[in-house]
């Protein structure tokens, strides 16, 4: 048996539609990204929690694995103009590092009640208090209680495959640049992890 790895990503892939966007807060210095890593972690309907995993390159991970906080958003496909503003959320969030710079202050924001950062113009959004947290090599995949919860607009949730197909190419190419460093990251720590 071989691992045919474009099944792999089909397989893998089918199962990441919906682009979120995480937030968080240490010590007053809030961040972002874009993650197609996240998923509900819960079959209690009174207790939900939630998921997220997060590779260790980014600034957002080391701030949710110190903070313990997160706020993990849905964004909008509909009506047209949150589609648009879903879009720059989608660039502003998933386009550079947080060690760059500021990603925060460009978004309509409230404090949510663990202090993270809400976005205002997200479809909805849960936030939670880390109660677990497990390393897997590249990245930690950390699991929430949430503890508040939202549906800020109506619409249809944004998915990656219409959102990819409406950006600028410049911002693509841009991104694919700035990916390079964090996958490159993820080998060294898969690699570290074997030897």
């Amino acid at each position: 048996m071989t691992l045919d790895l474009k099944a792999a990503a089909s397989t893998l892939n089918g199962l990441r539609p919906f682009p979120v966007a995480v937030t968080t807060i240490l010590n007053g210095r809030a961040n972002g990204l874009m993650s197609l890593s996240a998923g509900a972690a819960s079959i209690v309907p009174e207790s939900p929690r939630v998921t997220i995993s997060l590779t260790k390159y980014n600034l957002t991970h080391d701030l949710v694995l110190e903070s313990g906080v997160f706020a993990m958003h849905l964004l909008a496909a509909t009506p047209e103009e949150q589609f648009a503003i879903s879009l720059d959320i989608l660039m502003g969030l998933g386009g550079s590092s947080g060690r760059d710079g500021d990603k925060i202050s460009q978004f309509r924001t409230k404090p949510g009640v663990t202090g993270t950062p809400i976005l205002l113009d997200a479809l909805s959004y849960v936030e939670g208090r880390v109660v677990h947290s497990l390393d897997i090599d590249e990245s930690t995949l950390f699991v929430a209680d949430v503890v508040a919860a939202e549906q800020l607009h109506d619409g249809e949730r944004l998915r990656v495959g219409p959102a990819w197909g409406a950006l600028p190419k410049e911002w693509i190419e841009q991104y694919d640049r700035n990916h390079h460093p964090q996958l490159e990251s993820a080998r060294k720590y898969r690699e570290q992890a074997r030897s």
